[in-house]
């Protein structure tokens, strides 16, 4: 599969090609972001010389610099000097960050190995016309996509590789809590922030591998794992696929290559097409390895009795919202079945899981209004994310909830456009609706196309939505619109939530009024 966008460096990313672990150094192009830096992470955490450049300090590239990585605050060709270069530890300092950063923690420096052109990692994202990439096509760098770096990793353990148009990172994250938890020690590689690990990725000391397998760019074909899961199947990323059937192909190429794979058959494309080894599924009639019965769906979690082959295994409580999570809990039990471990094991630690960063992030409540944050961005998965935020409206939950306020920032012209009418029924849930524009992700505008034109839409169906135009105008909406017993959703792959912070500032400074109000009469 041939990526569509213009431009790509990375042209064909399911094209592998070989990784030197041996000790030359790995050079990342946009380190700090959510993939890329797992891998930096991990790399640099096995004694490996990394170095990546990066746009913006973030907590993510703190953490890198922390442990050993060199980052360059711009993409310039100069950065690749340093390979040139051989420096000293002392010559190679200034090199590690810019003056303007100079109050960051600096790691020590790099000392350039014997091979000093460095192996340098690009993501699809990554564009022909970006300077550094040039500059390392160049100086003759072997060029890899960052999904060859997880192949190799993975080659070197007993790799879990959990696949599907959504649930990944949840039930990645998931389950490497539970391995964890376990005292496996697990190396881990996933799309999301994790209190257990504090951060994206960790380096056990276990066999086991677990990772994301990622199908936005067909990229997940080159993973060779011992372990894999396939969440579901739809349509998604029309910037890459032009069908289904293109994504049914790739994830088929996917089940191949995996030893082992459990799969859920409530997906009908995953039970048609793809039919995996190890199964589960949510309807006890279903015929799956594993299924659930007793179910309680709450505002603060999840209980259900779990089966396997038809013999009950026991009671599981997990904090995560909705079936489409239990769905994804079912895929943690049976890895921890598959590697050996008992059931009181995997529910004393599917209990203590938090979930992930960005999936039902609760930020905070001011005023009492709860603040949750959710990348959710496909039709589906706003439908699942707001049913489940619904079931903390539900009488019983304290405190009382009155409102799903749900915030979307659509994301991408080419997704928004392909499932234009989907959107329209996904927020039935809501009770207000808000829309940005859409977040474009580089892509270029086909024409008058705006986050208003889905709004228009969505308001034939619901008699509350509004459009803003900017992320300025819907904090000002939000600031005129939220009111106390609201939840407010904030949805999107974008930079929505960055505004979360100012609206939450704002209605905290009223809560501490009203607060000092009332002390005053009292």
């Amino acid at each position: 599969m041939i990526a569509r966008d213009i431009g790509v460096v990375c042209e064909d990313p399911t094209m592998s090609n070989s990784v030197d672990f041996s000790g030359r150094p790995f050079h990342f192009l946009g380190v700090g972001g959510i993939g890329m830096s797992a891998l930096a992470y991990v790399l640099a955490k096995r004694g490996l010389p990394v170095s990546g450049s990066d746009l913006r300090l973030s907590h993510i590239t703190q953490r890198l610099q922390e442990n050993g990585v060199h980052i360059f605050w711009n993409q310039d060709p100069l950065n690749l000097e340093f390979f040139q270069q051989q420096p000293t530890k002392a010559s190679a300092a200034p090199l590690a960050i810019a003056a303007s950063q100079a109050a960051v923690c600096v790691a020590e420096p790099l000392t350039a190995p014997s091979v000093t052109l460095p192996q340098v990692i690009c993501s699809t994202a990554i564009h022909a016309d970006n300077a550094e990439y040039q500059a390392a096509q160049a100086l003759g760098c072997p060029i890899l996509h960052r999904s060859d770096v997880l192949a190799g990793l993975m080659g070197e353990y007993q790799g879990i590789a959990i696949a599907g148009t959504h649930g990944k990172t949840t039930t990645s994250s998931l389950i490497g809590h539970l391995l964890v938890k376990a005292d496996i020690d697990p190396t881990i590689v996933v799309g999301g922030e994790v209190s257990t690990w504090q951060g994206n990725a960790r380096v056990g000391q276990g066999q086991h591998l677990v990772a994301e397998a990622d199908e936005s760019d067909g990229s997940l074909v080159k993973l060779v794992a011992a372990v894999g899961i396939i969440t579901n199947i739809e349509l998604d990323h029309t910037d890459h696929y032009n069908s289904l059937e293109e994504v049914i192909d790739t994830f088929q190429t996917f089940a191949r290559n995996c030893q082992t794979l459990i799969g859920c058959l409530d997906c009908a494309n995953v039970k048609e097409h793809i039919q995996p080894e190890i199964t589960y599924s949510l309807h006890a009639d279903s015929g799956a390895t594993y299924t659930v019965d007793c179910v309680s769906y709450r505002g603060d979690g999840t209980t259900a009795r779990i089966w396997e082959r038809g013999a009950i295994l026991g009671r599981l409580d997990t904090k995560l919202l909705g079936p489409h999570n239990l769905s994804n809990v079912l895929a943690a039990v049976a890895v921890g079945r598959l590697v050996g471990l008992d059931f009181p094991t995997i529910a004393r630690a599917i209990a203590t899981f938090d979930g992930a960063r960005r999936r039902m992030e609760r930020r905070g409540e001011y005023n009492n209004i709860l603040f949750i944050d959710d990348y959710a961005h496909h039709p589906s998965e706003l439908q699942a994310t707001l049913a489940a935020a619904r079931l903390q409206l539900q009488e019983g939950v304290t405190p009382p909830r009155q409102r799903l306020v749900a915030i979307f920032q659509p994301h991408r012209y080419s997704r928004t456009q392909a499932f234009l009418e989907e959107f329209t029924r996904s927020f039935t849930a809501a009770d207000v609706v808000i829309l940005s524009d859409i977040y474009s992700a580089g892509e270029a505008n086909p024409g008058d196309f705006s986050g208003e034109t889905v709004a228009k839409l969505i308001a034939q169906q619901q008699d509350q939505v509004f459009y803003a135009p900017s992320l300025t105008a819907v904090s000002q909406l939000l600031m005129q619109t939220l009111q106390p017993g609201d939840i407010a959703l904030f949805l999107g792959a974008g930079n929505l939530n960055q505004i979360i912070p100012e609206v939450m500032a704002v209605f905290q400074e009223i809560e501490q009024d009203l607060s000092h109000q009332w002390r005053n009469h009292a």
